[in-house]
């Protein structure tokens, strides 16, 4: 096995909505905000859905890298409902291996709440369901000894089982990387998430504002020496300025793509990572790995969803 993600297991509901949707709710454009069922519900119950797929940031990486012909990995807990059922058989259509034997469970699948305005931002409202109760018993070992890489995301962090579970994988991988997730979620977990990137992790993803949040950096170039002095790998998207990866002394930038119909961003980052890692895994150059993240995320802009096909 190449590649096994370990994330949140989240249908996407993707609905349109105008900024005064977001202003009515009290909602901050392009973050993501955690709600109980009943405000989902409340939520959804006003809009007209675009589309729904078996989403959460990590499993999109997972989905792009098996479409570029890896051979990947996938552990989040859903329920045995319709939306689980729905969400395993979406991976598995992938061809994404599933290490998660569902159960019916008291709490339902969780799901994610994608609201695009008319900017293609996006801005999620989630209902974590079960996907937010993941324990150490969850993770199967063999399935992380076996896999080259172990990708985790940092909305799966929280105190209890769920890190308990991370730090159960962490410490069995070859090889780790995580995505920072949001500039909320480094707000709620900053000093776990400084020892993680400074201690344990081999790859970091961020974009700018969630790596600045973390480090109190006040310019881009205290990201830079962070990342020198880090001496792993950071890999950093930075919206229209393109990316950047640091490795110890190394540091090589890749721009953006130009003039793209852009649609909608959700899933831009995960894509991302999705392509930088299927570089990584594959021994192309630093340069080279920012090349095919750039190339996914400018793919999926232009579509609605975080799904290439």
């Amino acid at each position: 096995m190449n590649i096994l993600g370990i994330g949140n297991a989240i249908v996407d509901v993707i609905c349109k909505v105008e900024d005064d949707f977001l202003a009515v709710n009290g909602l901050i454009k392009s973050t993501m905000k955690l709600v109980d069922e009943k405000e989902f519900k409340q939520l959804l119950s006003s809009l007209k859905i675009e589309r729904t797929i078996a989403g959460g940031s990590v499993a999109n990486s997972i989905v792009g890298l098996s479409q570029l012909k890896n051979e990947v990995s996938f552990i989040g807990k859903i329920s045995d409902d319709k939306l689980g059922n729905e969400y395993e058989k979406g991976l598995m259509d992938e061809k994404v291996k599933y290490y998660y034997k569902k159960k019916t469970e008291s709490t339902p699948t969780g799901t994610c709440l994608i609201l695009i305005t008319p900017d293609s931002e996006r801005t999620m409202c989630t209902f974590l369901g079960i996907a937010g109760k993941i324990s150490p018993s969850d993770i199967d070992e063999t399935c992380i000894k076996e896999s080259k890489l172990v990708f985790l995301e940092g909305y799966l962090w929280d105190e209890g089982e769920p890190k308990a579970a991370f730090d159960k994988a962490l410490k069995l991988s070859n090889k780790s990387a995580m995505s920072l997730s949001d500039k909320f979620c480094v707000d709620r977990h900053k000093k776990e998430f400084f020892d993680l990137v400074k201690n344990k992790l081999d790859i970091t993803f961020a974009n700018e504002q969630e790596i600045m949040e973390l480090i109190d950096a006040k310019t881009f170039d205290d990201v830079i020496n962070f990342g020198k002095i880090l001496n792993k790998l950071l890999v950093i998207t930075r919206s229209d300025k393109g990316s950047v990866v640091i490795s110890g002394s190394e540091t090589v930038e890749c721009e953006a793509h130009k003039n793209l119909k852009i649609v909608d961003l959700t899933g831009a980052g995960d894509l991302f990572a999705a392509g930088f890692l299927h570089g990584y895994t594959n021994k192309m150059s630093n340069k080279e790995c920012l090349q095919k993240g750039t190339e996914m995320a400018s793919k999926i802009i232009q579509k609605i969803g975080a799904r290439l096909d």
